[in-house]
């Protein structure tokens, strides 16, 4: 019998404005190529918290999607510090990423408060940051998204980068070369694309940590080889479309 992974897709009613719902069916396709069983969970606001949670996964939305979604996420704030601290793997894209931070200042003055789980802050501004962009990481190699944003965001100290871009004017802030957040397996950043049908090694350390956190190891050992063959095809795909994207500014 599957072991099943429970995954919440967060708000996507309100945070999929660039069809962050993509690494959502990243994620469940390569799990049950794994052999494992993907159960996922739709939390818009207002909606229950499941009883079993594995991993979370959040979007980017815009600032009207922001305002929307804040007083019922300050209601999980409590339950998500939690689970981020106990380990559990979560992937916040853009606009989350901004409100996982501390806070969230717009362009015209506002100021959304954050869930305080990553050490950074945001703010907007005039200048909108668009485009494919390759970010080097340590841990996950080079990692290749489309970047669109007007916030910047600021990392405190202590907080470490996703990434680091070479480009001028890219990535967190425009200045510091940074992109991205990683506070304990929680993974912040602006990279849309979707991200994860792109990138699987990150797809694969999010599995892979929700799996063991659940289970205690990861085992593909009921895996067929027909899985295997499809996961070998989608690697291959995404090698393709890798490589397309980091040759295209736009």
């Amino acid at each position: 019998m599957s072991k099943v992974i429970d995954i919440v897709s967060l708000y996507p009613k309100d945070m999929n404005i660039y069809g962050d719902t993509g690494n959502v069916l990243a994620v469940t396709r390569r799990a049950g190529l794994y052999g494992y069983e993907p159960r996922i969970h739709t939390v818009n606001q207002g909606d229950e918290w499941p009883e079993q949670v594995d991993l979370v996964l959040g979007g980017g939305g815009q600032d009207t999607g922001q305002k929307k979604i804040i007083d019922d996420l300050f209601s999980r704030a409590d339950v998500l510090r939690s689970l981020a601290t106990d380990g559990l793997p979560m992937l916040m894209i853009c606009g989350l990423y901004q409100l996982f931070g501390e806070y969230f200042e717009t362009v015209d003055g506002s100021r959304l408060d954050g869930i305080g789980i990553i050490g950074a802050y945001s703010v907007g501004s005039d200048v909108r940051r668009i485009g494919n962009l390759v970010e080097h990481s340590d841990e996950f190699g080079d990692i290749i998204g489309y970047e669109n944003h007007s916030g910047q965001t600021f990392l405190r100290e202590g907080t470490h980068p996703l990434g680091h871009v070479t480009e001028e004017g890219r990535g967190n802030n425009g200045e510091d070369h940074t992109e991205g957040a990683r506070v304990n397996n929680v993974i912040g950043t602006y990279m849309h694309g979707s991200l994860l049908p792109k990138n699987p090694a990150i797809s694969d350390f999010l599995i892979r940590t929700a799996v063991e956190r659940r289970y205690g190891a990861f085992s593909a050992a009921n895996q067929t080889p027909q899985q295997c063959d499809e996961l070998n095809h989608l690697d291959q795909l995404a090698a393709q479309a890798r490589a397309v994207a980091a040759s295209r500014p736009r």
